[in-house]
Parts: C-alpha cells; sequence; structure tokens
C-alpha cells in the first residue's frame, strides 16, 4: 500500500506543471553614436524614442527561448544623438504547460523575467557614452500581450482566415 502511494506520488511530480529559467544572455547589443563630437556641443535636451519587442521560440521539447529587445532612440532636433539596441534573451523550461497557457506564458511571464536584465544592459551601454544616464521605465507586458492578440485578431478579420485565437511571438512556432 504504501510503495502505491509512493507510486502515484512519484507520477503526480513527474506530470506536474514545472516553469523555470535556465538562463539569461545578451544575444545582440548595439550602440552608435553618428553625429559625435559635434552633437556633443549642442544645447537643447534630446527627445527620446523607445520601441519594445518580444519574441520567443521552441528549442527542444520543454525548452524555449523568449527575447525582449528595446531600441532606444535619442535625437537633438533631427540628429541622432544616440541609439541603442539591445536583446535580451532567457532560456527557459516549461513542462506539462497546458498549450493554452503556453502563449501567455511566453508572452508575458518570459519577458517580465527578462526586463531588468534588458534595462540595466541598456542603462551600461548609455554609460559608457559619457552622456547622462537613460534608465527604461516599467512594461506592463501583460497589456503589450493582449495588444499584438487583438492587433493579431483584427488582421485576421481583414484577411478572412481563421486561427486557433493563441498569439504566438514572432519566432515562435505553434506546436
Amino acid at each position: 500500500m504504501a510503495e502505491q502511494n509512493a507510486n502515484s506520488q512519484d507520477q503526480q511530480q513527474e506530470n506536474a506543471p514545472a516553469f523555470s529559467l535556465q538562463r539569461t544572455y545578451v544575444k545582440d547589443l548595439s550602440l552608435e553614436m553618428p553625429n559625435a563630437p559635434q552633437i556633443f556641443l549642442e544645447q537643447e535636451g534630446p527627445a527620446v524614442e523607445v520601441s519594445i519587442n518580444v519574441g520567443g521560440q521552441r528549442l527542444a521539447d520543454t525548452v524555449y527561448e523568449a527575447t525582449v529587445t528595446a531600441t532606444v532612440t535619442t535625437r537633438i532636433q533631427d540628429k541622432v544623438l544616440y541609439l541603442v539596441e539591445a536583446t535580451q534573451a532567457g532560456i527557459f523550461e516549461a513542462a506539462n504547460i497546458p498549450a493554452e497557457q503556453l502563449d501567455p506564458l511566453i508572452g508575458i511571464v518570459c519577458p517580465t523575467m527578462l526586463y531588468p536584465y534588458l534595462r540595466a544592459t541598456i542603462a551600461d551601454a548609455i554609460n559608457r557614452t559619457s552622456l547622462p544616464a537613460l534608465h527604461l521605465t516599467e512594461v506592463n507586458f501583460q497589456s503589450l500581450y493582449e495588444q499584438r492578440l487583438a492587433q493579431a485578431a483584427e488582421a485576421q478579420q481583414k484577411d478572412g482566415k481563421q486561427d486557433s485565437g493563441l498569439y504566438v511571438p514572432p519566432g515562435a512556432t505553434k506546436q
């Protein structure tokens, strides 16, 4: 009887949902200052434009890569002061996760976990320009995910295509 309970518990643990971050890394980093050193003479304050994108792909049966990319363009009038683009990536293990929960996991939870690393990478790159620091504000990845779902649904209605309704980040594949 005790053996049956132990086997039953082992089986439940094997089938239990599991999610963990295995590794984070900077996948891509670029810093450009095309108008230096002349731009340093400008007195006007810069305008900052930030864009954020997420992506993901399946690497193995239960292993996924998620990415968050930020592009920061700072201009004084029409001249670029600096342009920083960084992609922070992470490898995640997601086992026994229902299919309908996998897309939100890759599109919301993973980017939320990676974003602090991305912020630090960008702040460090800008710090190395000798210009004042720029710290990216927090991002609500759930809101971004919902916006992308709405855009995908709208695009499908225009195209007349029917799909599962699940958002797959760029680079990811439905399995």
